[in-house]
């Protein structure tokens, strides 16, 4: 039987389940999940191998997580759509994500249109079905395909993991037949150092309230691995004095409390003993640089890097 292959794109409204799904599926925890819209800022890959059973065929599955859609309104919202269209094209298969506690609305339509836009074979997910009344289950099945003509229809609970064998079952079969992209062993080709930063920033949301999570980037500013000790500095970007007092807390209780939290999670991540220190910055205005918006990017970190020399001392200005 034919190995399959493809890359997969998971897309959606904020909330509706991305990271969860991706993270259930791939087995690890590759992308940071919170409450709060637009957690996800970054495409973010994650590969899941299957093995051949019965008349199911071996396979590999790139799995892409993008942000929720969303109207954009700065320079980091418009990145995060591009994101979304970047992961839509030229995918394999699309795999639309709802909540299906949640009533079809103008945000539903605006996804589903740029579904319908690519021509792309789509999956609808409808997530969430622990918290469903069995009863509204079928007709509400029967809606969604009066809206398009989606080669399956699956109800799932990401978080629980309630149908997950049937979609992942059904991905493999509707991919074409292809190479192995990335080795058996591997998760996810996204770099250590993301990842951590990541990490922190998920404490960061976890922590803050208002509009300070949207006011907050982090970068990863020293990155050494020393033996069973790996040393890290990270610096909270936010917009505001008042930002930065929240975030640094009384007597900088906050910090540490989002410094340990993460500091546990990382170590959880590299299987190492981990020193971090966290700096907060301020930086006006920065989602609307877009400049300084592509330099959160992680691949545009990788090229400076590549091309830099040994990684600079953190500024302690925090």
């Amino acid at each position: 039987m034919a190995f399959r292959s493809g890359f997969v794109s998971i897309i959606g409204r904020p909330n509706a389940g991305k990271s969860t799904l991706l993270n259930a599926l791939v087995g690890e925890k590759l992308a940071i999940v919170t409450r709060k819209p637009q957690t996800t800022r970054n495409r973010i890959r994650g590969i899941v191998n299957v093995e051949h059973k019965g008349k199911l065929p071996s396979g590999q599955i790139v799995l892409m997580d993008t942000p929720g859609v969303h109207k954009p309104i700065n320079s980091l919202n418009r990145r995060m759509m591009k994101e979304v269209y970047d992961a839509v094209e030229g995918c394999d298969l699309l795999l639309l994500i709802v909540d299906a506690n949640e009533r079809f609305g103008a945000g539903d339509k605006f996804v589903l249109d740029i579904v319908k836009k690519t021509g792309q074979k789509c999956f609808l997910l409808l997530n969430k079905i622990d918290r469903l009344d069995k009863q509204r289950l079928l007709p509400l099945i029967a809606e969604y395909k009066e809206l398009h003509d989606f080669a399956e229809v699956l109800p799932i609970s990401a978080m629980k993991g309630q149908g997950l064998d049937t979609l992942r079952d059904a991905v493999v079969r509707a991919l074409p037949e292809g190479p192995r992209y990335f080795p058996k062993d591997q998760v996810t080709d996204q770099p250590e150092r993301f990842l951590v930063a990541e990490l922190i920033r998920e404490q960061v949301l976890l922590a803050t309230g208002q509009e300070v999570p949207y006011a907050t980037t982090v970068l990863i500013e020293q990155y050494e691995e020393r033996g069973k000790l790996t040393r890290i500095a990270a610096a909270i970007f936010c917009e505001r004095e008042g930002q930065k007092a929240i975030l640094i807390g009384k007597h900088g209780s906050n910090l540490k409390k989002m410094g340990t939290a993460a500091r546990l999670q990382i170590e959880r991540l590299l299987n190492t003993k981990v020193f971090l220190e966290l700096f907060v910055k301020v930086r006006p205005g920065w989602r609307d640089s877009r400049q300084f918006v592509e330099e959160t990017d992680w691949r545009t970190q990788l090229e400076r890097m590549s091309h830099a020399g040994p990684a600079d001392e953190p500024e302690t200005d925090s």
